[in-house]
């Protein structure tokens, strides 16, 4: 029996402009994954501005290079009407462009600054995670990236709170809430990446760590999901990015074990 009724994905309106909760979640992980970032950047010895100066530059490419792989994928659409590129109000937004582009941003920024990246990316690879799993609740907030039908009792028996079986009743259905899935599975991540900051692992294998349990967990998970962008006929674009992530994650793990002297160590200045 549905008690609630869905969560309105507008917070609030100013006049004609609508602020969706999509947005003021995905705002609330930049914030809290910068503040968590901030405190360890500086704690490493980094200037305080260091993280300021550099999300300046990769959240805006972030968002651009998010579309504009989002776009790639759909061209069969948006070739038919180039008018809605730039309408991202609208949706169409896919992570792995983003971390493309944020990564990439960050490879110029410190070779600029004259730092290490992979120093740099070890540091803040649990904080990206961190907001990878608050962003996917505005998701939830859209009733989007979701999974296939389902039945309610399967909800329950996965002890959901009733406000989160209600958000995944969409047009008469129950589906799969894959984006609860991939946040506890971030949130998984996080932890482990917590207990291995005590650890004095090689540079560079905090960072790979990330794209590989990032990867593993978005290989799976993309496959329960309804709204996958397609590489070719039923070949998902994630599972295939996130396969190839794992693999170059490994190669450059084990050149790095027998190649790269002398060692630096994450928590060596």
């Amino acid at each position: 029996m549905n008690i609630l009724q869905a969560i309105d994905p507008v917070a609030f309106s100013l006049g004609p402009l609508e602020v969706r909760w999509y947005g003021i979640i995905i705002a609330f992980g930049i914030v809290l994954a910068f503040i968590v970032g901030q405190r360890e950047m500086v704690k490493r010895g980094f200037h305080p501005d260091y993280l300021t100066d550099l999300l300046l530059w990769a959240v805006p490419i972030a968002i651009i290079s998010a579309r504009i792989y989002y776009v790639i994928f759909k061209w069969d659409i948006y070739s038919q009407h180039p008018e809605n590129i730039i309408k991202i109000w609208e949706g169409g937004i896919a992570i792995h462009g983003a971390l493309i582009g944020s990564f990439l941003t960050a490879y110029f920024f410190t070779r600029k600054r004259r730092s290490s990246f992979w120093k740099v990316t070890d540091i803040l690879a649990p904080s990206i995670l961190i907001g990878q799993l608050v962003g996917r609740w505005g998701n939830f907030m859209n009733q989007e990236a979701h999974g296939g039908e389902v039945t309610r009792t399967f909800l329950e028996n996965l002890f959901l709170p009733n406000w989160i079986i209600e958000q995944m009743y969409i047009e008469g259905k129950y589906y799969h809430p894959t984006f609860l899935y991939e946040s506890i599975w971030n949130l998984i991540g996080v932890i482990i990446m917590l207990f291995l900051r005590k650890v004095n692992l090689r540079r560079g294998e905090m960072f790979l760590f990330y794209l590989t349990w990032y990867s593993v967990g978005r290989f799976f998970i993309e496959g329960m999901r309804t709204d996958s962008l397609y590489l070719i006929g039923d070949l998902r674009t994630a599972q295939v990015v996130s396969l190839v992530t794992i693999a170059v994650a490994i190669i450059i793990f084990v050149y790095r074990r027998i190649m790269v002297k002398p060692v630096v160590r994450y928590q060596d200045k």
